[in-house]
């Protein structure tokens, strides 16, 4: 789910002197067109063209902590000033990339290094506590095993973030982390061409993260390369992103790289429109605009050679003037929020204990309730047919169907005394690897559960566990589908918790292996013995304070309550 910000731009009369000699081209439009500095400055000329600035290379760490501890900030402070003095936008770029980091960060331990990641939000927040927009997390793409679209794995940043374990743990720690720091900006996630390379690829990324409870607000396309991209298949990818991710769009470094000026002019034509008419991106920035001072080839995606408009900047000038653009994403300058619908219980708040009928998810709507990879209904349930949850017929009732990796649906829930639940899921699945995996407040109670392959998607079997201690009163739950068709029927919560005399008798003698958890379900030691009231006198001696602790081991499918 992605929050909706709404960020007037406020003009105030000092503000309006920053423009006085001439208003941006994207001025009063719907949407921003922005640029980045130029040779690590901001042009005298740049309020003339721009109304959002990103720094091309003074926001990232690299460029600011050079020295362990002390930070640099002049460059990006720069950037950071003019927007503020002009009334223009400001995005943030970046807080994690594996290319552009300090040189020292590759000697570091993990525990260090994820030391050293916190110093670096931690500083990055105390200078800009107000960032509007922020790159969170650049170019993170897996492209084969331990490899990147950039060089992360020379650093430890994925293992300080929490790994990747085919789940890019690391980037929703990130988001969370610049979530707690800045909670009203937009987070973005931003990725090289995903408009010609691993477009798929790009697409499952944000929708696992999703699906694990990143708050990633949009999406961001640097859109470089497409020099030689035609029309047709440019549309095609720029409707199959959107469709895909769910969420809104920003084009974050779009250049044409080219000394051919009709080829310029004709991608600029062909390509700038179909940006500024889709009502899913909120922004534009271009990456450049002085020939021979950008990061193409001889400088050649600018489009102001020699003081003097190429082509493309002419036609830029025209189509802007008459042109406002559209932008319903509800960020930044958008004209409205389509999703005006609040998320609410479908039919009542689901009381836990009890059962979620899988069906029965939030009304609200596509990002909002649920996230649905297809627009179209595939279910074959005469059940909520407007919405493109997939329901089927099965079980005797209904259940969903035809889920794929990083869709998710949630449910409002309130549970009735803190502590662990058990959990029996009634599923079905015909195929190999189909999986989900459960959250409360975009927290995960469970492991990712996996389901063993049946005969077919109509027969249901039922699969238990237990969750994590939940606090008591009302939530939001939510199942995240994590492996390709899995079939849920729903998912009955019990009390977990079992009374140590209910179960002794059925406990593996011998010496074995007991784990120990406080109430609310961390984990605290480990101790062996033949019995439990040999773990009692282990406890008793330990360091463990007098409580009520939570204690299991492999032979158990339930928590044993143990009072110190």
């Amino acid at each position: 789910m992605h929050k909706k910000f709404l960020f007037p731009v406020i003009l105030s009369s000092t503000i309006l002197a920053g423009f006085a000699n001439a208003a941006p081209l994207a001025d009063g439009a719907t949407k921003f067109l922005g640029n980045i500095t130029t040779n690590g400055a901001v042009r005298s000329d740049f309020g003339t063209y721009w109304n959002q600035i990103t720094a091309e290379n003074e926001c990232k760490w690299g460029s600011i902590e050079g020295t362990r501890g002390t930070y640099n900030f002049r460059g990006c402070k720069a950037a950071y000033d003019w927007a503020k003095n002009n009334g223009g936008h400001f995005k943030f770029h970046a807080l994690v990339w594996g290319s552009q980091y300090p040189s020292w960060l590759e000697n570091l331990s993990i525990d260090d290094t994820k030391k050293a990641i916190t110093a670096w939000f931690d500083a990055v927040a105390k200078e800009f506590p107000d960032l509007e927009m922020i790159d969170v997390v650049n170019e993170a793409i897996r492209t084969g095993t331990n490899q990147y679209h950039s060089g992360y794995p020379k650093t430890k940043i994925i293992q300080a973030l929490g790994g990747d374990n085919n789940d890019y743990a690391f980037i929703t720690t990130a988001f969370r982390m610049a979530r707690e720091r800045w909670p009203k900006a937009i987070l973005i996630y931003n990725d090289y061409n995903t408009f010609r390379w691993q477009i798929n690829e790009g697409i499952a990324l944000v929708n696992q993260i999703k699906a694990a409870g990143a708050p990633v607000d949009a999406y961001g396309q640097q859109a470089h390369d497409l020099t030689d991209m035609d029309a047709t298949s440019f549309k095609a990818a720029l409707k199959k992103i959107h469709e895909g991710v769910g969420i809104p769009l920003f084009i974050t470094e779009y250049d044409i790289g080219t000394d051919d000026d009709a080829l310029q002019l004709q991608r600029y034509k062909e390509q700038i429109p179909e940006f500024w008419n889709a009502e899913y991106v909120a922004g534009v920035t271009l990456w450049g605009y002085i020939y021979g001072s950008t990061w193409t080839t001889n400088g050649n995606s600018g489009i102001i050679k020699n003081g003097s408009d190429r082509p493309a900047m002419t036609w830029l000038k025209e189509y802007m003037a008459s042109n406002k653009g559209v932008n319903t994403t509800g960020l930044l300058g958008s004209t409205s929020t389509p999703d005006t619908v609040p998320q609410a219980p479908y039919t009542d708040t689901i009381a836990i204990p009890g059962i979620v009928e899988a069906e029965n998810y939030d009304v609200g709507g596509q990002n909002k309730s649920y996230y649905d990879a297809t627009s179209e209904n595939e279910g074959n349930a005469d059940f909520r047919t407007t919405e493109s949850v997939d329901i089927v017929n099965g079980n005797s009732g209904k259940a969903i169907g035809y889920t794929v990796a990083g869709e998710w649906l949630e449910y409002t829930v309130k549970v009735g005394s803190a502590g662990i639940y058990t959990y029996e899921a009634s599923v079905a699945s015909g195929s190999d690897g189909s999986s989900f995996r459960l959250f409360i407040d975009d927290q995960a109670i469970t492991d990712t559960v996996k389901l063993t392959k049946g005969a077919d998607w109509d027969t249901y079997s039922t699969i238990s566990g237990q969750t994590t201690a939940l606090t008591a009163g009302s939530h939001i739950l939510k199942i995240a589908i994590t492996g390709d068709y899995t079939n849920i029927d729903n998912i009955k919560f019990t009390e977990g918790i079992t009374k140590l005399a209910e179960i002794k008798a059925n406990l593996v003698q011998g010496s074995q292996g007991f784990k120990v958890y406080n109430i609310k379900g961390t984990y605290l030691s480990s101790f062996q013995a033949n019995s439990f009231s040999e773990l009692k006198t282990q406890m008793q001696s330990s360091s463990l304070k007098s409580g009520v602790y939570l204690v299991r081991n492999k032979n158990m499918n339930k928590f044993i309550e143990v009072k110190r």
